[in-house]
């Protein structure tokens, strides 16, 4: 990178489509560029081309959108392949082609080693895909055809690598290799996904001479992102039928009349427009350290590193002697180094053989500075192989609202999604041994008497509420702090007493912000809503809020005439909200608020919508059996002073072991609570079933999941972030991948002394507490 700034801010870089002494420069930098990349998958130029794209998918559309497919053509694709070579499926199945996946399973002789002649693997065809199978019945599959199979040279999703002795065998036996399949007549073209397998491995096209081969360079070098490449050999692109031109493509043409005359060279007939000339003369740096280090050296010791982390993950086990991780791909441990690439994809179990989620082990992984990607990694072929999961399994998650990169990491007992550590050759093993250390101190342990005690609390049954102030226990604790949030995600303010209404404390997240898009803004997202305070003045039933961004304090009239006409409605968290909008005034004070337009919206109708999910499980946090205005999951959050004070000094304890300055002290109010209550022993509240407080009678909805949120801070006006206390909650409060710290609560719907509109609470009202 250090080169790269050097290069960029020194040298004054051209269009290439020009004739200045810059542009000429640039255009012997952009042919010295596709000569490296040519070298490095040891391609001549007098064979192969190198074509630059926005990227590995930019390259696969360009061969989908002029491949010669027609209603006789045939494309054959593994099932461990990107979505983006999957998107090619949608061109042949238009112009009539047939498609099917296929599994390769390579075969090994008696004494371990893989043969490379054609029985050396077997080709397992799944079901044939026609969309116009009328086209197909009237033509006859001749050899006349032009087909084409596309495999990775490694695959994403389990780092197995593809022997690309298939190459060959595809291109001059694929009538043997499909067992006679009328499928496999004509001219067999093959293409090469070798976006994540170039990175320390390419292919060596003097052997193994495929036609295309799509490569992306941030998975090389990091940088640049949005550069790929397609490598096409000089016959292949001939066949190549590209109907669009643009400049830089053309040779000349005439605005009025039909004429095009297209420019001869390779590159310049696919590179549409102005190729990215300063990313191609920044991957030379790139190159240059890759020349230093050796694909070979490189290839070593990614490979160690791989095989050292299976070992150790292999190994570890629980207490009760079960494994812990389930490996995924068929790479032996003791393999050469063309067997198995830099992947390492797994999932976690728990002692009792559930799984941990992969959502839960990405979250805790980035609180110790550990990156991992976590999902299907866009390989649902290979996902849905390695997971075995059916497509029943698939169209059920779907039903259940899973989407690629959601939180819903475990649908019906199965991962929807795998954890996945890639090593390159800047990777250490020091990096190996910190991520094992954290497999270990994060997921193998006995339960905690926490985790003990919560679990048999969620089993039992749940109490009848007939009879529940006869069984109230004196308690020593008493309502500390009122706190009202009135605008989602800012500040909040703290009171003596505070009526309460039929959605909580009154007021209480009736506002928030949306982006113009209609996006809602929150904390996480907007850190600058930390800043906002608010205060609401019974009396004179106004809404003051201040901003450090802002040099007046606004006010808002609770029984606005500001509102805009008519009212809107939109849904948050499967809930149906009827919302009234304000006047661009009001609007613009908040967007210079959080330095982005958005709009306030007040509620003024909430609903639960079962329909937008109809497959939500029991163990849902959102209160859905009463009325919640824009608050995450329930009316109320209850915070205890003791449970606060035991993680202070968990923090300090910790900070003293690690001699790293002085301890974090966590005010309750980092968790943004309603009520902070005082007395009792440090997480009591976790055993409560229901409670009153004063005359006002609640039911606990059980923990409150805690997220990345508790993290931040102000300081000196300013919105900070650290890993704390999360970190160290999730060291002795995660259960079933949930970081619990709180206690969720709302009116208890089956008491005979029910909320009417003039009961308040008041700080040092009593808290009775029952936990049977």
């Amino acid at each position: 990178m250090e080169a790269i700034f050097k290069d960029l801010t020194t040298t004054v870089y051209g269009n290439p489509h020009s004739q200045s002494d810059s542009s000429s420069a640039t255009s012997d930098i952009v042919r010295e560029a596709r000569r490296q990349v040519l070298d490095y998958c040891n391609a001549s130029q007098k064979d192969y081309k190198c074509i630059f794209t926005s990227g590995a998918t930019a390259a696969l559309k360009l061969i989908g959108e002029n491949f010669p497919w027609s209603c006789k053509s045939t494309f054959m694709y593994t099932m461990e392949n990107h979505n983006s070579v999957l998107g090619l499926r949608e061109y042949a199945l238009n112009q009539g082609a047939a498609a099917f996946a296929v599994d390769i399973n390579e075969a090994v002789d008696q004494g371990g080693a893989s043969r490379s002649s054609l029985t050396s693997f077997k080709v397992i065809q799944h079901p044939v895909q026609i969309r116009n199978e009328a086209k197909v019945l009237e033509g006859e599959l001749t050899g006349d055809a032009y087909n084409l199979f596309a495999f990775p040279s490694e695959c994403n999703f389990s780092g197995m690598r593809f022997g690309l002795d298939l190459v060959n065998n595809v291109k001059q036996n694929a009538e043997k290799i499909l067992e006679g399949s009328p499928y496999s007549k004509g001219h067999w073209m093959v293409l090469i996904d070798a976006a994540k397998g170039f990175a320390a491995q390419p292919p060596d096209l003097s052997l193994y001479p495929a036609d295309f081969v799509v490569i992306s360079f941030y998975k090389l070098f990091g940088y640049p992102t949005g550069l790929g490449a397609l490598i096409i050999r000089n016959d292949a692109a001939k066949l190549l039928k590209k109907t669009y031109f643009s400049g830089g493509t053309v040779a000349a043409s005439i605005a009025d009349i039909d004429f095009v005359r297209r420019r001869e060279a390779v590159e310049e007939q696919f590179e549409d427009g102005t190729i990215s000339f300063l990313s191609i003369a920044s991957i030379r740096h790139g190159f240059k350290i890759f020349n230093t280090l050796t694909t070979s050296a490189m290839c070593w010791h990614t490979m160690s590193l791989t095989k050292f982390l299976k070992r150790k993950l292999l190994a570890l086990r629980h207490e009760n002697g079960e494994s812990v991780c389930t490996l995924y791909g068929n790479c032996p441990l003791k393999v050469s180094r063309h067997d198995c690439g830099s992947i390492v994809s797994f999932n976690l179990k728990r002692p009792d053989g559930s799984w941990f989620g992969h959502r839960e082990v990405e979250k805790l992984a980035s609180l110790y500075g550990i990156q991992l990607r976590t999902g299907c990694f866009c390989n649902p072929g290979a996902c849905a192989k390695y997971l075995g999961l059916s497509h029943s399994d698939l169209l059920s998650n779907l039903e259940a609202g899973h989407v690629c990169w959601d939180d819903n990491d475990v649908i019906n007992g199965k991962p929807t999604g795998a954890v996945r550590v890639s090593f390159g050759y800047m990777s250490t093993y020091e990096d190996a041994k910190k991520f094992i250390d954290f497999i270990r101190s994060s997921f193998i342990s006995m339960p905690s008497e926490f985790e003990k005690r919560y679990l048999l609390r969620s089993k039992s049954i749940p109490c009848p509420t007939e009879g529940f102030e006869d069984r109230l226990s004196s308690s020593a604790c008493h309502l500390k702090s009122i706190t009202i949030y009135p605008i989602k995600s800012c500040a909040g303010f703290i009171v003596n007493s505070w009526p309460l209404s039929d959605t909580g404390l009154q007021y209480d997240r009736e506002w928030l912000l949306k982006s113009l898009t209609g996006e809602i803004l929150t904390q996480k997202k907007v850190p600058e809503m930390f800043l906002i305070k608010t205060f609401i003045n019974l009396n004179q039933q106004i809404l003051s809020v201040e901003s450090p961004h802002c040099k007046r304090k606004l006010q808002i009239k609770l029984d606005s005439n500001s509102y805009l006409p008519g009212k809107e409605e939109f849904y948050l968290q499967s809930q149906r909200y009827e919302v009234q909008c304000y006047e661009n005034e009001i609007n613009q004070w908040f967007s210079d608020a959080v330095g982005q337009p958005c709009t306030l919206v007040r509620c003024c109708q909430s609903e639960y919508c079962f329909s937008l999910n109809k497959n939500r499980s029991m163990g849902m946090c959102r209160d859905v059996n009463s009325k919640v205005n824009f608050a995450n999951e329930a009316q109320f959050l209850l915070i205890s002073e003791e449970s606060v004070s035991d993680l202070n000094n968990r923090l300090c304890s910790k900070t003293q072991k690690l001699s790293c300055g002085a301890p974090p002290n966590v005010n309750p109010m980092r968790f943004r609570p309603n009520l902070v209550i005082s007395g009792g022993e440090p997480y009591a509240e976790d055993g409560w079933r229901n409670l009153r407080i004063g005359n006002t009678y609640f039911s606990s909805l059980g923990g409150c999941n805690r997220c990345q949120m508790i993290n931040f801070y102000q300081q000196t006006g300013q919105v900070k972030k650290t890993n704390e206390p999360l970190a160290t909650l999730a060291s002795y409060r995660r259960i079933k991948g949930k970081i619990l710290f709180g206690i969720l609560l709302r009116y208890d719907p089956g008491n005979k002394a029910r909320l009417d509109t003039n009961s308040w609470l008041k700080v040092g009202d009593e808290v009775h507490p029952n936990s049977e």
